[in-house]
């Protein structure tokens, strides 16, 4: 089996330039193409050296041109929503970084996919200690009455609360089978006391 062809969707912002980055030292992917809606030029030097690849704004013709087997999207919830629907068309499968989806863009998420017969996997957040934290917040919500999520991020952080903790919270609320108790105001009891 040779090398996944990979188009990276938001490759100008911080992390699709990693994702670029990432992709390129892995020897089972190949970069074929990137888009971004700051492309300039119609090529884009790799950081490894290795040459360029097709760059554009327009997706559906770097994907006409370039012929991927997934594109990687690091942009937007609406910018998704917009791509998504092209990649079915190519018969595109996607692996989506970006948050801030509503619920009614999950359903449409998972219809387009299915009606386009591509694979679509959504992961809020591929740091390992993100992904670790999630999981054990999943446990632990079995055993809780009251949760609280704090969050920090850099002062470029695009959407709040972040789809990391929107994911958390959802994923400790379904573990837990109900809602967690509200905060008790002061003097109250948070039994029904």
């Amino acid at each position: 089996m040779g090398q996944i062809k990979v188009v990276v969707y938001g490759s100008s912002g911080r992390v699709g330039q990693e994702v670029v980055k990432a992709v390129c030292e892995d020897p089972e992917t190949q970069v074929v193409g990137a888009v971004d809606l700051r492309a300039a030029g119609d090529n884009l030097a790799l950081p490894d050296g290795s040459g360029t690849v097709p760059f554009s704004s327009d997706l559906a013709s770097i994907l006409d041109k370039c012929r991927p087997e997934v594109v990687v999207d690091f942009t937007v919830a609406k910018s998704t929503m917009q791509a998504l629907p092209i990649c079915a068309q190519y018969g595109v499968n996607m692996v989506i970084g970006a948050t801030g989806f509503t619920d009614a863009d999950f359903k449409e998420l998972e219809k387009t996919a299915e009606k386009g017969n591509i694979c679509v996997m959504i992961a809020p957040n591929f740091a390992l200690g993100a992904v670790l934290m999630m999981h054990l917040a999943k446990i632990a919500g079995k055993y809780l009455d009251h949760a609280e999520i704090i969050e920090l991020h850099h002062d470029r952080k695009v959407d709040s609360p972040s789809g990391t903790a929107m994911t958390t919270a959802r994923s400790m609320v379904e573990a837990r089978g109900k809602p967690f108790l509200p905060p008790a105001v002061a003097g109250e009891s948070t039994d029904g006391r």
